[in-house]
């Protein structure tokens, strides 16, 4: 086990791998930008290094200042959260290069699954469903009205580099088609330095469901069951659930199974996430692998009971998976809200500022993860998430039901939040019925 680890980011997942850590007994390393000066993270942490300026650019994207945070904090091991520079196989190699070991994916692991085309090629090859496509990049506007012929319209145009719905483009017609094209290329070229794309036929109404894997480095893969994250805005997912209420039995172990071929035909060790759509007929379709803790890694956590920070940092020290496949079970219904400093009256507008009043929610069953206190400041340089309310109960309505207390009951003064509207989605019909799909909040709520 290591002695000393750094965590290479900020707020609620710095805070959650610093207590992960610390139940290791492992020392921990904090880095922080001026912006985070006063962030609760820090009071948890062994040590703190200031490693530049507010922008990320300076601070928490800068890897020569977080190699020399670690060199002189003598760690052993880097763990980078996720966002900011989780899924960078040149910091990877870094860190390797360094001799200190990177908390997560081998670099050629990151940068093999990162490439869209080549993640997609390589689930074909692991006879894992992928969505009718093309085969491989599409270059120019002739590949591309080739490709639409074949598939028929709507398609959907993706950057190879992308993420986060960034490079996506939806096209019904031809003129739709050539334009999404060459704006789904600058997009990408401007997010990723990278303007590859390629074309998959667009599934309607589709679930999105997600497999968490574990790995170890002795070719141990398993799967720690299903997410469902349907209910998401412009590709930004807003609340997560276990068990999926659309899955049936087979096809959780169908979508299981392929999760772990996948898995292994990356050489994947570390935490991971496989991601599929779901179609209205059950028909399921590898989208991406996330190559890192997902965001909503704790839904799992609460289903399973298994400690998945911890279970990355011991895999990453060398250590073989502690348990077998029918180890694994998952019990109860676990739900997620992320809570956003957000105004969804005003398009979702970013609501930075002085926090004047924050009491999280209690009682059976709630757990609640924030790098938030009364009189702390949300920057206005980050991601707007400042929060996740979770909820874990016996059934999915009864985790609805404490879910809609525990929102209510939860005081974030100053900013606006997304709670409002957590709540009126809990409370439509279609979620309480489990019947949404990934259009249902611009559907029902603009």
């Amino acid at each position: 086990m290591f002695n000393r680890i750094l965590v290479a980011n900020r707020g609620e997942i710095a805070q959650r791998i610093i207590r992960a850590a610390t139940e290791l007994g492992v020392e921990t390393v904090a880095i922080y930008s001026e912006a985070d000066a006063d962030a609760l993270y820090l009071r948890q942490a062994s040590e703190t290094i200031c490693v530049g300026p507010a922008p990320s650019a300076q601070s928490y994207l800068n890897i020569p200042a977080i190699i020399s945070a670690a060199e002189i904090s003598d760690v052993d091991a880097i763990h980078p959260g996720y966002g900011f520079l989780a899924e960078n196989a040149q910091f990877a190699e870094v860190c390797r290069s360094c001799k200190i070991q990177f908390i997560g994916p081998d670099p050629e692991t990151i940068s093999a699954v990162g490439d869209k085309v080549n993640a997609r090629e390589m689930a074909i090859r692991a006879n894992v469903p992928v969505v009718p496509g093309s085969d491989g990049p599409v270059a120019d506007e002739d590949g591309a009205r080739a490709v639409a012929a074949r598939l028929g319209f709507p398609v959907i145009i993706k950057a190879s580099a992308g993420g986060g719905g960034r490079g996506m483009r939806v096209a019904h017609n031809e003129p739709a088609l050539i334009s999404g094209f060459h704006a789904a290329k600058s997009e990408a070229e401007a997010a990723f330095g990278d303007g590859t794309v390629y074309i998959e036929r667009f599934v309607e109404k589709p679930r999105h469901v997600e497999i968490q894997i574990i790995a170890d480095k002795f070719g141990k893969v398993l799967s720690l069951g299903e997410r469902d994250c349907s209910v998401q805005r412009r590709h930004q997912k807003l609340i997560e659930e276990s068990p999926s209420p659309a899955i049936s039995e087979g096809q959780r172990e169908a979508m299981s199974a392929a999760a772990v071929r996948m898995a292994k035909a990356s050489g994947y060790n570390s935490a991971g996430t496989v991601e599929f759509l779901l179609d209205p007929k059950g028909e399921f379709y590898f989208i991406e692998v996330n190559a890192r803790i997902q965001v909503e890694h704790t839904v799992t956590e609460l289903v399973t009971g298994i400690d998945l920070i911890q279970e990355m940092i011991r895999v990453a020290a060398g250590e073989p998976l502690r348990f077998e496949q029918s180890d694994i079970v998952t019990r109860g219904h676990a739900i997620e809200c992320r809570i956003n400093a957000e105004d969804p009256a005003k398009g979702f507008q970013p609501s930075p500022g002085l926090v004047e009043s924050f009491v999280p929610p209690g009682g059976p069953g709630v757990r609640v993860d924030s790098h938030c206190f009364s009189g702390y400041r949300i920057p206005s340089n980050y991601d707007s998430m400042v929060g996740k309310l979770l909820v874990h109960r016996p059934t999915r309505q009864e985790a609805i039901s404490t879910m809609r207390r525990a929102l209510s009951e939860f005081v974030i003064e100053g900013p606006k939040t997304t709670i409002p509207l957590h709540l009126d989605i809990l409370g439509h019909r279609d979620f309480r019925a489990g019947v949404h799909d990934t259009g249902f909040l611009e559907r029902y709520f603009g």
